[in-house]
Formats: C-alpha cells, sequence, structure tokens
C-alpha cells in the first residue's frame, strides 16, 4: 500500500497529539515485551576489511542459536552518503562477507535493503560508496525501503505519540532483520548502533527526508517505537573494525577499533558497543527505555562471549554536550 506524504502527516501528527494527551496509557503493550532472563552478545577481534571477514562472520552466527536454513534474511546496513574516507558507512566488504555467511549458513535468500535519510538518489550511492559492486558480484537483490510498498502496524510502545508506523513489505516478509550499523557517536543521540540503525527501515517517501516526521517526534523516542514495533527477529552485526568518533554520524573522525559485535539482542548489543567506545550505556536515554522492555542494559545481564571488552576498548571522544557519557570510565 502506497500513501501520499501530505495525508500521512495529517493522520500522524494528529495521532500523536491524541496520545500526547493521555497520560494514563502505558509506554509499550505487553505483546512488545521481548527482554530475555540473560542475553548473550559476542564480540571478535576483525583487524581489516578483506577476505578473511567471512570466516569472522560465519563463527560470529555459530555463537548463537539462528535458525538460518530455509530462510529469507534481509541485511540492513547503515548508508548514509558517499563518503570518500570510508568512515561514515558499514563497509561494503563487510556486507560482502555477511552475504556469503548467511548463505553458507543456510539462508535461502538472502537480500541488502536500506533506506538512507539523506540522498533520494539511490543509484548514484550504491555506485559510489562501493555496495553496487558487491551486490554485483554476489548477485543479490537491493531494495530501497525508502520507496518500498509499506503497510501500517500499530506501535509497540508509546514514546513517539505516533500510533502507528508505517513499514516495507520487504521487512514484513523476512524471517530474520539484520541491523549493520558503523560504531560511531551521535550528535543528537549520543550514539548510533543497532537500534538507530533501523531508522533506515522507515521509508521517506512517507515520512520524509531525513525522516522528519520521527525527529519531530523525538530521537530517543522513535528508536525506541520502531524498535519496538518491528515484528520480526532481530540480530546485529556492528561494524566496528573502523568506527567513528566526535561530531558523528557524518562528521567525525576514523577511529580503529578492530572489532565486531555480534548478537540477538540489540539493546545488549548496544549497550555492549557503547561499553566498547567508553561511554556509560546507562546514560543513553533511549537505552535506558528499551532496556525496560526490549533487551538488557546490565552488564550482569549479558553473558559476553569471544574477546574481553577491555581488551579492544577504545576512548571514543564525544562532543562537548555528551561528556557526561564518559563519566564511567
Amino acid at each position: 500500500m502506497r500513501l501520499g506524504r501530505r495525508a500521512f502527516l495529517g493522520g500522524a501528527l494528529a495521532a500523536g497529539a491524541s496520545l500526547h494527551g493521555c497520560t494514563d496509557a502505558p509506554r509499550w503493550e505487553r505483546s512488545a515485551v521481548r527482554q530475555p532472563p540473560r542475553s548473550r552478545v559476542a564480540i571478535l577481534p576483525a583487524d581489516a576489511y578483506d577476505g578473511g571477514l567471512v570466516e569472522i562472520v560465519l563463527r560470529g552466527l555459530r555463537l548463537f542459536d539462528l535458525p538460518l536454513a530455509g530462510k529469507r534474511v534481509v541485511l540492513k546496513p547503515n548508508f548514509v552518503e558517499h563518503d570518500p574516507n570510508g568512515v561514515v558507512n558499514t563497509h561494503p566488504v563487510l556486507v560482502a562477507a555477511a552475504i556469503e555467511a548467511f548463505r553458507r549458513a543456510g539462508a535461502r535468500q538472502v537480500v541488502v535493503a536500506e533506506g538512507p535519510g539523506h540522498y533520494r538518489d539511490t543509484e548514484h550511492l550504491l555506485t559510489a560508496t562501493g555496495l553496487h559492486a558487491v551486490l554485483r558480484e554476489h548477485r543479490t537483490r537491493y531494495v530501497d525501503l525508502n520507496n518500498d510498498d509499506a503497510r501500517p502496524l500499530r506501535v509497540g510502545s508509546h514514546y513517539t505519540g505516533l500510533g502507528h508506523l508505517y513499514l516495507p513489505e520487504t521487512l514484513l516478509e523476512a524471517d530474520l532483520l539484520v541491523s549493520m550499523p558503523k560504531l560511531k557517536t551521535h550528535h543528537w543521540a549520543g550514539v548510533t548502533l543497532s537500534l538507530k540503525n533501523m531508522f533506515g527501515c522507515i521509508p521517506g517517501a512517507i515520512y520524509g527526508w531525513p525522516k522528519n516526521v520521527l525527529h519531530w517526534a523525538g530521537i530517543h523516542e522513535s528508536i525506541v517505537d520502531i524498535n519496538s514495533t518491528l515484528p520480526v527477529p532481530c540480530f546485529a552485526i556492528v561494524d566496528g573494525i573502523v568506527g567513528m568518533e566526535g561530531n558523528g554520524p557524518i562528521q567525525g573522525d576514523a577511529r580503529r577499533c578492530g572489532t565486531l559485535v555480534f548478537g540477538d539482542d540489540l539493546v545488549a548489543v548496544d549497550a555492549t558497543a557503547a561499553r566498547l567506545m567508553t561511554i556509560d550505556p546507562s546514560r543513553i536515554r533511549y537505552l535506558v527505555e528499551a532496556g525496560r522492555f526490549l533487551g538488557h542494559v546490565a552488564e550482569e545481564r549479558i553473558d559476553q562471549v569471544g574477546e574481553p571488552i577491555d581488551r579492544l576498548r577504545q576512548d571514543f571522544r564525544v562532543l562537548p554536550t555528551f561528556q557526561a557519557l564518559k563519566s564511567f570510565a
């Protein structure tokens, strides 16, 4: 179903105003609660963007009980805009490695899908970033989520006040959605990792660029509502081989961390990734809220496997307004 943006905006904002006025409404639906008793996160060393990444990704997948045989997997990397220095986006070599690894693990189909926030010229973005060459070499279909057919789903939580979120059919038909963000700081949210990466699931053809409706509703609030509403199982592979510090997610500086982070609890993955950056996840507002019902933030609830955090931890620089996030170090 396609919906005109003008018609959508009126209905969405009216619904938001109505819900904001209902102070007794619960913050999340019972059906949206996904917090397991414990979570597992894997930190694996990865020194370079090369052919060795396939085996590293396979190793990460094998640490989790993912039913992949015959399944349809959608990889959701973070492609914001062309960056000649290769720091802004999930590296295309890692995307290629994930395509191959999931196929070897038994997936029936692997699709790459993204809804960039800043570029409407998808062909230019794919070519300039090198992702087009990867897709061609691996004969993999790409879906522009900004223009995919979408249908409304009732939100799983009530932080934005939006009663429904329109989600692309490509995601709704998946058996597993894999968030593949870059390890980065963020000039508004503090950090941008696997949960924030799901902003790219929201179609710009309906919500505007750069997903204006969500920014107006609040970034922290939108992150929680998007992730509580996604109806398919999710997994995360965080590209921390080279991350970004400072004025992320676009204008920051490269910071080598030499790692990939894996997990099926995106909240626990992001909390662990924040600790890798020497950032206290309990001070990230959307992580605190997501940690109430979507997953775990507390270290004592996370079984961390692979390399110890202390071995690969880097002291990522943040903007002065976010210096308080570093207070635990």
